[in-house]
């Protein structure tokens, strides 16, 4: 038997620390994680999973309106905020049982409290309980980032967002990325009025240039207003609990919420990790090499807390890999080339391997096909929104090194097409490939 308590201590139960308990405990290991909200993370109680559930309930907006060209005689619909909201957290509540039976199935011990790093091998939970470990995990993930400024206490953040108490009828959202665009489609569709307020000039930034320029368009024409190069000044209160916005170079906004989605930061603070000697970045993201291993020997970090790819399945990834080359004698290294994405906005976006800009910087000659059409729905149901398909190949090899879209599904699609990336396929294998009919993914094979 080791002296240590545990054979492994993982701090945070989310997404990447769940799997890495999991996966030593059925190599054997006595493992222990310490989550201080709810099991589950950042993805399944406040995040990726409830986040998804609004978009499929926006999607009924434009649903309903369509299904009358289709023959169907829909009346006018009211949308009931207080009844999505409280059954999206019953699943949330629901998938976070289902997270801690797995840890139970797997004899993990779980502790529903802070844990902080106290020695190399040794964690403090908030009780003052010290607990010694032969490994420690930090999973602790990201966290939003907003902005100091007068007022910026009356901002919410994506923690907040799917709590409120009513749907906003006018909101702001500040930021560019793929959290401020999903959640102006969202609010959007329920019939809020949305401004996106941009510090910088670019949406979705290391998106393909097409694909973010076509949301941008589409975005416009659904009515959500887009200010760029337009920082924050200051948030004030007024007696009506309404919210007025002050912008560099802009006119005073009234809003009834304001959404600060202005990126992520590692989730480092205040858990003990310098005065350990763990190396931090300059973002706070704690350093570690292709092993998950940081500059402490016995200390390992998964997930978006390494800063490497914010994204649940990577962290997945890293804390399966961990798992499986520390106690299962698998060594492991997970491999981050090709990763696919997707942005939920309205409509969504899919993207694998390398933009046209990025290619053309690697790889000097390329060649690029494009597909920009009406999905055949679209089309019956008078909606003249287009979808965009983008293939990016290296004309050397003939090899397709990049795929970006834009319309309905696209992520269901890429993700299958992803796998073709990943394989190194070629635009000669997309062109012997017979298409699906009618389809629109049967474009990523008719693409001339």
């Amino acid at each position: 038997m080791s002296n240590f308590d545990y054979d492994l201590f993982v701090i945070g139960a989310g997404s990447g620390g769940v799997r890495a308990s999991r996966i030593a405990a059925s190599h054997g290991a006595r493992v222990a994680v310490a989550e201080d909200y709810r099991v589950g993370g950042t993805c399944v109680i406040r995040g990726c999973v409830p986040k998804k559930l609004l978009v499929y309930g926006a999607h009924f907006a434009e649903d309903l309106k369509d299904a009358r060209h289709f023959g169907w005689d829909v009346p006018d619909c009211k949308f009931d905020w207080d009844r999505l909201r409280d059954n999206v957290q019953a699943e949330v509540t629901r998938l976070e049982g289902l997270y801690g039976q797995t840890l139970d199935n797997h004899k993990v011990t779980v502790l529903k409290t802070r844990a902080t790093i106290a020695g190399p091998q040794k964690v403090r939970l908030a009780d003052g309980t010290e607990l010694t470990a032969e490994r420690i995990l930090v999973a602790t993930g990201g966290w939003p980032h907003v902005p100091e400024f007068p007022g910026s206490e009356h901002a919410i953040t994506s923690n907040e967002v799917f709590h409120l108490e009513k749907l906003p009828k006018r909101v702001v959202i500040a930021g560019g990325g793929y959290i401020a665009n999903e959640f102006a489609g969202i609010f959007n569709e329920f019939g809020s009025k949305v401004t996106i307020v941009n510090r910088g000039d670019t949406i979705l930034r290391g998106y393909d240039e097409q694909i973010r320029d076509r949301l941008l368009q589409i975005s416009m024409t659904k009515g959500i207003d887009f200010k760029f190069n337009a920082p924050f000044q200051s948030i004030s209160k007024n007696d009506d609990g309404s919210l007025t916005v002050m912008l560099e170079g802009c006119e005073p906004i009234t809003a009834d919420a304001v959404l600060v989605a202005a990126g992520r930061v590692p989730n480092t603070k205040g858990i003990g990790l310098e005065e350990v000697g763990v190396e931090l970045d300059e973002h706070g993201a704690i350093k570690v090499d292709e092993t998950n291993q940081s500059s402490v020997p016995s200390i390992y970090a998964v997930g978006d807390v390494t800063n490497r790819i914010q994204l649940t399945p990577v962290a997945i990834r890293e804390g399966q890999a961990f798992s499986d080359s520390v106690f299962g004698g698998k060594p492991t290294v997970v491999d981050y080339q090709n990763v696919p994405s997707a942005v939920f906005s309205h409509p969504p976006i899919g993207a694998v391997g390398m933009t046209e800009a990025q290619a053309r910087n690697k790889l000097g000659s390329i060649r690029v096909y494009t597909s920009d059409f009406r999905a055949m729905k679209n089309v019956l149901a008078g909606r003249n929104e287009r979808a965009l398909y983008k293939m990016v190949v290296n004309a050397a090899t003939d090899q397709v090194v990049g795929l970006h879209m834009i319309g309905p599904d696209a992520p269901e699609i890429l993700q299958a097409a992803a796998i073709a990336v990943k394989a190194g396929l070629t635009k000669a294998d997309f062109d012997a490939t017979v298409a699906l009919h009618p389809s629109m993914a049967e474009e990523l094979v008719l693409l001339k």
